[in-house]
């Protein structure tokens, strides 16, 4: 029963790659609806990201599965959901115009650079170098619909961000504001499937308010980032 249960794990993280396929249709296919119904997906491998390392602890996957490396599976899954297939929706939904379309390679490049790296998730439970959100980026460009230039810069600021040696919060793991990063976490998804729910004149303005929760996240991570860069008082040790 403990394979089983272990198996059944791996099998849910793989579920990521059957919403990546869907996702994959569904840009292809094009069109407001079917762009919308892809960010519904994206949300769905999000949450399914968010959990199956809490069941794979709990299972105890590595000891009972040894030949099997989930973390392997959940990183080709995260690719595609997080990265390839957003700055794909990026490309196809005409977010840049044709002429910029060039810069969606800057991410992909980037996000494999963070893939790829052993470091990237710490010991003490962080993410170094931003965590290619790369699903997020796109919801927004797509739904606030910002000026070229504005678009450009957002993708080419956190595609640099990859490579800065900051901390960002690893919820799933504890650490500082877990909670708050779990429970904001929900609400956000639930506010971003109401905006994808609503006509295309009507998601602007709530956008905006949801915006709060990102925004807070790469705020509280940076924070924790500079407070570990302070050096520590010097303590004179008495002979």
């Amino acid at each position: 029963m403990r394979k089983v249960f272990a198996w059944l794990v791996h099998l849910y993280t793989a579920s990521g790659l059957l919403a990546a396929a869907g996702m994959a249709v569904l840009i292809v296919r094009g069109g407001d609806a079917s762009f919308r119904s892809a960010f519904v997906l994206m949300v769905v491998a999000t949450a399914i990201d968010a959990t199956d390392g809490w069941l794979a602890r709990k299972a105890r996957v590595k000891d009972v599965l040894p030949h099997v490396d989930g973390r392997t599976l959940d990183d080709v899954t995260d690719f595609h959901t997080y990265t390839s297939l957003p700055l794909l929706l990026v490309w196809r939904a005409h977010v840049l115009p044709d002429q910029f379309a060039w810069v969606l390679l800057l991410p992909l490049l980037a996000s494999a650079y963070g893939f790829s790296q052993t470091a990237a998730k710490t010991a003490d439970g962080f993410f170094l170098g931003f965590p290619s959100c790369w699903n997020a980026v796109a919801f927004y460009l797509y739904v606030l619909t910002p000026s070229t230039w504005s678009a450009v810069s957002v993708v080419v600021f956190f595609s640099l961000l990859t490579f800065v040696p900051s901390r960002y919060l690893y919820a799933s793991r504890g650490g500082p504001f877990a909670t708050f990063i779990v429970v904001g976490g929900v609400i956000w998804a639930l506010i971003v499937l109401a905006i994808l729910g609503r006509p295309a004149g009507q998601r602007e303005a709530l956008g905006l308010i949801s915006l709060i929760y990102p925004v807070a996240y790469l705020g509280l991570s940076w924070a924790v980032t500079i407070r570990q860069l302070k050096p520590k008082p010097f303590v004179a040790i008495p002979r």
